[in-house]
């Protein structure tokens, strides 16, 4: 329990724990998540919507308007279009990728899912998700979502973290312990 109330401390996990709160009295858990996860698509490809959320020169009626004709656009269900609504006129805007995050981890926490983030220096193929994808439920025994980022600095490899468990079999990592090796302090 402390490591939930840990989780919705801030002002992410709040927006988070309220919206799981409406969707799951409203039995809406799974029609929120895929708008939510539509939303969030959407916000990262389109890079007009990534600076209208994120310009703090935009006045907050003018935000306000345009994402609700980009909700409305996108057939967001009610309760995503309000969340979308209250979020704009708090003027947070700026932290919906965040606060969608936090919703997803959320539902996947209350669902006894894991999330795992993996890290790669360049973006995975669908046969490398689906192949980490599989891979990971037989460590777990858990069903697993998955966050992917891409990380240069990582050279090659993967970095895979879920629940208190990071695996780093990145060149990075791997040259690191090899320079400490070298230097005899290992």
């Amino acid at each position: 329990m402390a490591s939930e109330t840990s989780q919705t401390a801030g002002l992410s996990g709040r927006y988070a724990a309220a919206l799981y709160d409406l969707a799951h009295d409203a039995g809406a858990l799974d029609q929120v998540s895929a708008d939510l996860a539509s939303l969030k698509k959407l916000l990262e490809s389109s890079a007009d919507a990534r600076h209208l959320i994120a310009s703090p020169l935009i006045p907050r009626a003018q935000q306000a308007k345009a994402m609700a004709a980009i909700v409305a656009k996108a057939e967001l269900g009610d309760l995503a279009r309000r969340f979308v609504g209250v979020v704009a006129s708090n003027r947070r805007l700026a932290k919906l990728p965040e606060l969608i995050d936090s919703f997803e981890s959320l539902v996947a926490r209350r669902r006894g899912d894991i999330e795992a983030e993996v890290v790669s220096a360049i973006p995975l193929t669908s046969d490398q998700h689906r192949a980490i994808a599989a891979a990971i439920p037989g460590a777990t025994g858990r069903k697993v979502r998955l966050r992917l980022k891409v990380d240069p600095k990582l050279i090659g490899g993967l970095r895979i973290k879920y629940g208190s468990r990071l695996v780093d079999a990145s060149v990075a990592a791997k040259l690191s312990r090899l320079q400490l090796a070298m230097k005899g302090t290992a």
